[in-house]
């Protein structure tokens, strides 16, 4: 497997010294955030890139001599929200990036499918987590009818730049698992559209990241690593839709997620947490898990992603990496 980093977590230093992070840890990646969510830190002369084939080689040659190469573009957003102050700039991220993987020679652009509103009209998206209510029923066809246009025009894009677009099963988005990936994919007839495998979304709802791979086998595309520590009192009483976040006030340090929305304080404590590599699941799991994802593409790119909030910056980095390298290496001494 390709090895690597998204950059969210050294988006404090420049692009070079997020490099040289990332080989000081013997990994051979950096995946690069574009947009959405999150500022395109780390490629602040984009519209240059696109347009200028000398800013692209120069920027290329950031990496050149590193040991370090680009491992994906990285634009994570909801690309069908309904606020106009949103919906339209991160579907426009995700076009962008597209162009921009095709001209610095990437074929992976990673983003979120989206989530419109409960009805027209409305401009605060609707996640229906349990459908068990016919109106849930509505709300959900309401949302395909917007979802399947817009991925449509997306993957023949993707397609006609030679590019995929890899969604990550993240809650509040009408993608977040095996059902309503392939459901994407057949109502929308997509080629170039498949699947992040982050697998710490898929602890937190009790799924098995190992199993979704051999599932969804050819869609998965690309790979997360980050872990999730189940704390069982707090789970116990709150379950895994522990909904106890506290808003930040605009005097607190916060993340802005486009428009007027923010990103909320964790709960306190929480019924489980984002962690480390081998904080929530040992070696033996992760080498299972590059297992199948090498099952489907032994030359597909596994970046860490750091949320630790117990950890620091690099230090966060350094103890994931130390467990993806070590299952790298027992997946290699004991091959099936």
């Amino acid at each position: 497997m390709r090895l690597g980093v998204y950059d969210a977590v050294l988006h404090d230093r420049s692009l070079a010294e997020a490099v040289e992070v990332v080989a000081g840890l013997g990994l051979t990646g950096l995946e690069v955030n574009t947009g959405g969510f999150l500022p395109a830190v780390h490629v602040p002369g984009m519209d240059d890139v696109l347009e200028s084939d000398t800013a692209r080689d120069d920027y290329l040659g950031t990496f050149e001599g590193t040991g370090v190469q680009l491992a994906g573009l990285n634009c994570n957003g909801n690309p069908l929200h309904p606020d106009p102050a949103i919906g339209p700039a991160h579907a426009e991220d995700v076009r962008r990036s597209i162009r921009l993987a095709s001209r610095l020679g990437q074929d992976r652009v990673v983003t979120m499918s989206g989530l419109p509103a409960a009805e027209t009209g409305s401009t605060r998206p609707t996640w229906v987590v349990n459908a068990w209510n016919s109106r849930d029923l509505d709300v959900l066809e309401h949302q395909w009818s917007l979802a399947v246009p817009f991925w449509r025009e997306l993957d023949a894009l993707a397609r006609d730049l030679d590019v995929k677009v890899a969604l990550e099963l993240h809650p509040q988005n009408l993608v977040f698992n095996s059902a309503t990936v392939v459901e994407l994919v057949e109502r929308a007839g997509t080629t170039h559209v498949g699947v992040e495998l982050d697998a710490s979304h898929l602890f937190w709802q009790q799924m098995d990241p190992v199993a979704v791979v051999r599932h969804l086998g050819p869609l998965v595309l690309h790979a997360a690593a980050k872990d999730v520590r189940v704390n069982p009192e707090t789970a116990a009483l709150h379950g895994v839709l522990d909904n106890r976040f506290r808003r930040l006030s605009p005097d607190e340090p916060r993340t802005n997620l486009g428009g007027d929305e923010w990103a909320n304080e964790w709960p306190r404590p929480a019924a489980w947490d984002f962690v480390a590599l081998g904080k929530g699941h040992d070696v033996a799991f992760w080498a299972e898990w590059l297992r199948a994802l090498a099952e489907v593409d032994a030359d597909m790119w596994v970046n860490i992603e750091h949320e630790d909030v117990e950890l620091g910056r690099v230090e966060g980095l350094e103890a994931a990496a130390a467990v993806l390298l070590e299952a790298d290496r027992s997946l290699e001494e004991s091959p099936r």
